[in-house]
């Protein structure tokens, strides 16, 4: 089983966001950490590999600066890692360079989170699914092999479904799917022999983007008696 992981690199939840301008984020100073969902995705990749013999290929679009961050998924066990070059724009542009690799280098298995944390929309599983003209099912909360078909436990907006399917196949995952796991010593230095190899751009056109805005969160710490509920049901009544 050939498992392919895309992962995003994304600001820190912790990190303070500002504008260089009205179109550009502020980088400086910034901590950079791979989206928690595809920490997930990668986490159940490494057991699929531990369990089935998997081969676990990351790819990431982005520029040399997520090199560290890539670094570290293979710590954790991938084979191997591509990035294609490139700033990630949107989520148009980003699933159509996956899809593009994907169509010349096909796996059985296409994992990556629900979304970036980041700009948070979920797009990419079902684009990059669209372009390939296969099955896509997110956000994937459990994946087990069986036989040569999955199944998957995924959250609907009644509840959860239990899916059997065959493979390929887009899956955005999330918790509990895996445990996020740690890398050791002993990964950290076999990864450092292993490549990162980079493959140009396909140079899509991507949206215009015209004016970033950033949006204050005003919150009020008001102290209430834990014995006056009903006071504290009309604040939250007129959030």
């Amino acid at each position: 089983m050939k498992i392919l992981v895309c992962i995003s690199c994304v600001p820190d939840t912790t990190s303070k966001i500002t504008l260089t301008d009205n179109k550009h984020f502020n980088y400086d100073g910034l901590t950079f950490v791979v989206g928690p969902y595809d920490d997930y995705a990668l986490s159940r990749a490494i057991e699929l590999k531990e369990s089935n013999k998997a081969e676990v290929v990351i790819l990431h679009v982005g520029n040399i600066n997520s090199d560290p961050l890539i670094r570290k998924c293979l710590a954790l066990g991938a084979d191997s890692a591509i990035r294609i070059d490139t700033n990630p724009i949107d989520s148009i542009q980003v699933s159509n360079e996956i899809s593009d690799f994907v169509k010349n280098n096909p796996f059985d298995l296409i994992l990556m989170g629900k979304e970036t944390i980041d700009y948070g929309n979920g797009l990419v599983p079902g684009l990059v699914a669209a372009n390939l003209n296969i099955q896509v099912f997110s956000p994937v909360q459990k994946l087990l092999v069986i036989d040569d078909k999955l199944e998957l436990e995924v959250e609907t907006f009644s509840g959860k479904a239990t899916i059997s399917c065959n493979m390929p196949v887009v899956l955005g995952c999330q918790e509990p799917i895996a445990e996020w796991k740690i890398p050791n010593m002993r990964g950290i230095m076999s990864a450092r022999t292993k490549e990162i190899k980079v493959l140009p751009d396909k140079i899509y056109e991507s949206d215009s983007l015209l004016k970033l805005e950033l949006v204050e969160t005003k919150r009020k710490r008001i102290m209430i008696n834990s014995e006056n509920a009903e006071e504290l049901i009309d604040i939250l009544f007129k959030i």
